[in-house]
């Protein structure tokens, strides 16, 4: 058991797994608000053995410095790569100090976005310019899905349960989706061939420069599910500068450029599609889970 977990920001647990906390630590403190910097982050997590936080901080090696006790890092959001996460882990595995995220627990609000949007613009919903000229359906659409983890494993089957002629790239060729139907294509032939793309790529992976919007062309509809952009800004922005070419995302930190917001054809809902009531209970899940799995020592 943890003498002492601090919950250094909003963690979007479920008030079950707030209540379940106290399973785990002998003293629990939960933080509303976020912390300013490493200073504060510091004095917040003081003598915690045990620490948890969201994407909204980063805990540095500055920080955890001045923790002498901690042991334990929880982090109640997405963990794909050590060189992306909001936590110094090269620095908390040289103290001995487990840190361990999560994955996998937003991806269906992200695929029924994707849906809804992409539905939208095809029919002319809601007030959106329609697309062609007669509303169109997702059947036989050229749909082409880059990065094939879990979401962009679910929006390629939802496009292809819909009837959409789908293909991915992935850095690995994945037999399973293709025995499903999905058909897999090099990069630049599906920028090329397909009339709707999704970038569906792990944070700070930057993919799409001016060579590979040029392959992709105009008259396309761009979308990234990514947390982050997973475009060369100059290379979007100056693809944007044809009115026929659309760009789609649920967050401003997908577009990466708050200034893109203002272009009329890129659209952005700015709301988060994957924290859904449902994802905070998964969340809730797994960040119980992982502090259970290391109190075990497994």
């Amino acid at each position: 058991m943890f003498e002492k977990l601090v919950a250094i920001e909003p963690v979007s647990l479920v008030p079950e797994a707030e209540q379940a906390l106290r399973q785990y630590a002998r003293e629990v403190v939960l933080f509303g608000d976020i912390p300013a910097d490493d200073a504060e982050i510091a004095a917040r997590v003081g003598d915690a053995d045990a620490v948890l936080l969201s994407y909204t901080s980063r805990l540095t090696r500055t920080a955890m410095e001045r923790c002498p006790n901690l042991r334990y890092v929880g982090m109640c959001c997405s963990l794909y790569s050590e060189e992306s996460a909001n936590v110094d882990i090269a620095y908390a595995r040289s103290r001995g100090i487990d840190v361990r995220g999560i994955r996998d627990y937003g991806d269906r609000g992200v695929v029924e976005y994707v849906l809804w949007q992409l539905i939208a613009i095809l029919h002319g919903l809601g007030g959106q310019p329609r697309w062609e000229s007669l509303p169109r359906e997702l059947t036989r659409l050229r749909a082409g899905v880059v990065g094939l983890g879990t979401s962009g494993r679910m929006i390629a089957e939802a496009l292809h349960g819909m009837g959409a002629d789908v293909r991915y790239f992935s850095r690995t060729r994945k037999p399973d989706a293709e025995a499903a139907g999905l058909r897999f294509q090099p990069l630049d032939a599906l920028l090329a061939e397909c009339e709707a793309v999704f970038t569906c790529l792990n944070k700070n992976v930057i993919l799409l420069h001016e060579e590979q919007f040029a392959r992709l062309g105009t008259h396309k509809i761009l979308f990234n599910t990514s947390i982050g952009p997973a475009a060369d800004l100059p290379a979007l922005a100056r693809w944007l500068d044809d009115p026929r070419n659309l760009f789609c995302c649920d967050t401003a930190g997908a577009l990466g450029d708050p200034a893109l917001l203002e272009r009329s054809n890129v659209l952005c809902v700015n709301t988060s599609a994957g924290r859904t009531k449902e994802a905070f209970g998964l969340l809730s899940e797994k960040v119980l889970a992982n502090l259970k799995a290391h109190l075990q020592g497994g």
